[in-house]
């Protein structure tokens, strides 16, 4: 199945197909003929207004333009975009508009380039757009056909920019990024990091049980497990048909250390208990009978953590979860099925020698001699411990508090990976790389009147195919129009008409006539987009976007019409402004549409000008800022309310990003609590008792709260990866606090007293609990050594996690029952006391 495996880095894929924000982005840019872009910048030390980088722009714009998958018509370069200014004769006096290539050619001399900087200066939809405002960078921007197609164009265009080499090294740096570049190349690197990072943590696994009980032939066992409950599970995945997404890519990562858990529970204690001269197989049954039930409630308990992910709304964060879950189970079953028949199976000498390679090791390894200390102090210092413990929790609970949400897959590379290096440059010099699209659409009533009359007139025209037609078209319109405000009177329907008119009968001219009239005078009337009164107004929002602070540049229609108005009138500034009359903006238009991009409108205002298009571009894709921009535009219309009824809706990348990362929040608050209740439920079960079932609680409620609290104080954002970590810690937390009490409970009734219990637990119990942490703490280790963020994260955390449970379990449970225990005593001292008096 491995070789059917799928990439899918794609952040549209964490919602849904159905949901409605990626529904609707998807139809914007079908629409508006909106596309993912490659962002190419070029970078000089002082101006890239010279003739050799303006060569160096042509050439590799040319190139480019060879390349498969790139849309030609609407790749955006100083040479393929036009100058909009006057022509006049040899008197000055203006004689029109002339549209003409910037930079058709690339020039020889400065004072031409500095002509083209000049003009460059002169077209708000270019400056700070394709030229920076410092004039020391120029963009190309790439549109491709498919996203998935990012990373291979990317490549080609580096190796295209490094074939050029008409200009010195040192005096021009090229950089690519662009949201799309940058998602399809982690998928790459994380492929490759599938490859890396589960190998190592096998390796450091295998090295860690090695060192613990010295003994190949017994470890090779756990090994199987892990690796084949690893093949088992991903090959499921990849032979179902799901995709490997930034989450399940991480399962190899995850299973490896979590599969062996059980393993170095029995291997631990089957080397505690057997002795030279024993039976294998018999002693090995007691084993497996002791820790069947903590092992299948261990098992239990972790796979709801991860099953919990499920009820998340994001797809890939269910994948995860279901796979992880389904992995925990098998492991288990492989785990009782398997090593106990391996270690049956193994030579009597083979197991004397593990028996005296353990009782060597433990009789003075440090870690058996650390943990006695340990246990000594929970004993005596229950009560510091607990004061100690509370005010942890407190100030956690604060950390907690101050996490700040928020994600930019560009910054899922490291600072020094030519991804971060190209934002970080490219968006200090242009007005941002990272784009957002604002939609208004006109959300007015049908003209009542208009449509009264057309139907009158329609009811009273004579039979004919023409009518059967039209009236099938109004039924259909007034069945859809009950759900969502659809125009009737729309483009289609006038060509329609003028379709009939052409081919009508004399009798049928009429009232077709009449219909178009109709027709035409309410398709106008919708044009809200040409009305001047509706685009000053849209003017004046992009100058408060852009003075809000959090946007850089916003591109719209008034950025074409007020340029066109301007070089149609005395091309000075002062007319460089909204025509006074729809007439004036319906001439602007029109003039625009002899140029050698009359595609371009397209982009920014529907057919019918009744929706158009807002392109903001931001210096910061976090999704944080997006949400603050969403925010302040909430704001704003509120109380500057457009002159017509409009309604507003949001698109793009950054926006999409927002969208899914509030749906992970609040599923992930949704899983947590659901699963945290559903295992103590299990845990009472388990225990028969609500205070034993609280207890085992205690430490993933400690861990859990701890970690997400040191997150916050580090200032750490909450994205994807850090919220999973709540399954593991839920999952794992209660694997320790189980074995611990299920232990100490056997243990004090062996031997009738909680001090001698807690002694003994101190012993082999605890070895094994501290090798546990150990080991999976290790195994997620080789994370720390990815070039990708999330990896690196997900290591440190999840180590991290597992020492801190592990600590928690075997510190703050002994210190509990203690004090319980004291507190107990006292109470029946002073009921026999009373009882006495």
């Amino acid at each position: 199945m491995l070789p059917q495996i799928a990439i899918d880095t794609d952040p549209e894929n964490m919602l849904s197909q159905d949901a409605p924000a990626r529904v609707f982005h998807n139809q914007i840019k079908t629409d508006f003929l909106m596309r993912d872009m490659i962002v190419v910048g070029l970078v000089s030390k002082n101006t890239v207004f010279t003739p050799e980088i303006l060569s160096v722009v042509e050439q590799l714009t040319n190139q480019i333009l060879q390349l498969d998958g790139v849309i030609k018509q609407d790749l955006l370069s100083l040479n393929v975009v036009d100058n909009i200014r006057q022509l006049t004769n040899e008197q000055g006096v203006n004689q029109g508009i002339l549209f003409e290539y910037l930079m058709k050619q690339a020039p020889t001399t400065l004072k031409a380039s500095q002509d083209i900087q000049q003009a460059v200066k002169r077209l708000p939809m270019l400056n700070n757009t394709l030229v920076s405002g410092d004039n020391k960078a120029v963009a190309i921007y790439v549109p491709i056909i498919a996203k998935d197609q990012s990373y291979i164009i990317a490549e080609q265009i580096r190796h295209l920019a490094a074939n050029i080499s008409t200009i010195e090294q040192d005096n021009l740096a090229i950089h690519i990024t662009g949201l799309p570049v940058a998602e399809d190349q982690f998928g790459y690197e994380m492929f490759v990091q599938m490859g890396v990072a589960a190998p190592l943590a096998g390796l450091a696994i295998f090295l860690l049980l090695w060192f613990f009980f010295r003994n190949f032939a017994l470890i090779i066992a756990p090994m199987v497990v892990a690796m084949a409950t690893v093949l088992i599970i991903m090959g499921s995945l990849i032979g179902l048909g799901f995709t490997v997404h930034i989450m399940s890519s991480m399962i190899a990562i995850f299973l490896m250390p979590i599969a062996v858990v059980d393993s170095v529970h029995i291997l631990s204690e089957f080397a505690d208990r057997f002795k030279a001269g024993d039976d294998g197989s018999k002693t090995i049954k007691k084993v497996m009978g002791h820790l069947y039930k903590p092992m299948l409630f261990t098992s239990i308990t972790s796979a709801v953590g991860f099953y919990s992910l499920m009820l998340t709304p994001i797809p890939p964060v269910k994948v995860f979860g279901a796979f992880i879950g389904t992995g925990i189970l098998l492991a288990f079953v492989l785990t009782i099925t398997y090593i106990p028949a391996y270690i049956a199976r193994m030579k009597p000498e083979t197991l004397a020698k593990l028996q005296r390679a353990i009782a060597l090791m433990e009789q003075k390894g440090r870690l058996a001699t650390s943990l006695e200390k340990l246990g000594a102090f929970s004993v005596k210092r229950g009560k510091l411990i607990l004061i100690a413990f509370i005010a942890l929790f407190a100030v956690s609970l604060v950390g907690v508090n101050r996490i700040i949400i928020n994600d930019n897959p560009v910054n899922w590379f490291k600072a020094d990976h030519e991804i971060r290096i190209a934002d970080k440059v490219l968006n200090q010099h242009f007005a941002g790389t990272y784009d957002a699209w604002i939609v208004f659409s006109n959300n007015q009533p049908p003209p009542q009147t208009a449509l009264n009359s057309f139907r009158e007139i329609l009811d009273g025209a004579n039979e004919s195919e023409a009518k059967s037609t039209i009236t099938e078209r109004y039924k259909q319109w007034v069945k859809h129009n009950t759900r969502e405000k659809v125009s009737f009177f729309t483009q289609d329907l006038l060509i329609q008409l003028d379709d009939f008119r052409f081919s009508a009968s004399a009798l049928e001219q009429p009232w077709l006539e009449q219909l178009y009239k109709i027709s035409a005078q309410a398709n106008n009337a919708q044009k809200i987009f040409t009305d001047p009164e509706m685009l000053n107004w849209l003017a004046t929002l992009q100058s408060a976007i852009v003075n809000a602070g959090d946007v850089g540049k916003v591109n719209s229609l008034t950025d074409i019409i007020s340029t066109v108005n301007r070089e149609l009138n005395s091309g000075d500034d002062k007319d460089f402004a909204i025509p006074s009359s729809s007439n004036g903006v319906a001439q602007t238009l029109l003039q625009f549409q002899s140029s050698h991009r009359p595609q371009d409108l397209s982009h920014f205002v529907s057919q019918d000008y009744q929706r158009t298009l807002l392109w903001l571009q931001m210096s910061s894709g976090d999704n944080q800022h997006m949400a603050n921009v969403v925010s302040w535009l909430d704001d704003y219309i509120v109380k500057n309310p457009p002159p017509i009824d409009v309604q507003h809706q949001w698109a793009g990348k950054s926006y999409l990003n927002v969208v899914w990362q509030d749906a992970m929040v609040s599923g992930m608050i949704d899983s947590l609590l659901s699963s945290f209740v559903v295992v103590f439920f299990i845990m009472v079960l388990l225990f028969r008792s609500i205070k034993y079932g609280i207890l085992a609680m205690l430490p993933l409620t400690f861990t859990i709260t701890m970690i997400y609290g040191l997150v916050g104080w580090f200032g750490k954002a909450y994205d994807m990866p850090i919220a999973v970590l709540s399954a593991l810690t839920l999952g794992l937390s209660i694997d320790f606090a189980i074995h611990f009490l299920q232990r100490v409970r056997e243990l004090e009734i062996e031997k009738q007293s909680l001090s001698l219990a807690l002694q003994a637990m101190f012993q082999e119990p605890s070895r094994a609990i501290a090798r546990n942490a150990i080991v999976i703490a290790i195994g997620f280790t080789p994370l720390l050594l990815s070039p990708l963020m999330p990896y690196i994260t997900v290591g440190f955390f999840l180590a991290s996690i597992m020492i801190l449970s592990a600590l928690v379990t075997l510190v703050l449970l002994p210190a509990i029952l203690t004090l319980l225990a004291r507190r107990n005593k006292a109470k029946t001292t002073t009921t026999k006391n009373l009882a006495q008096s």
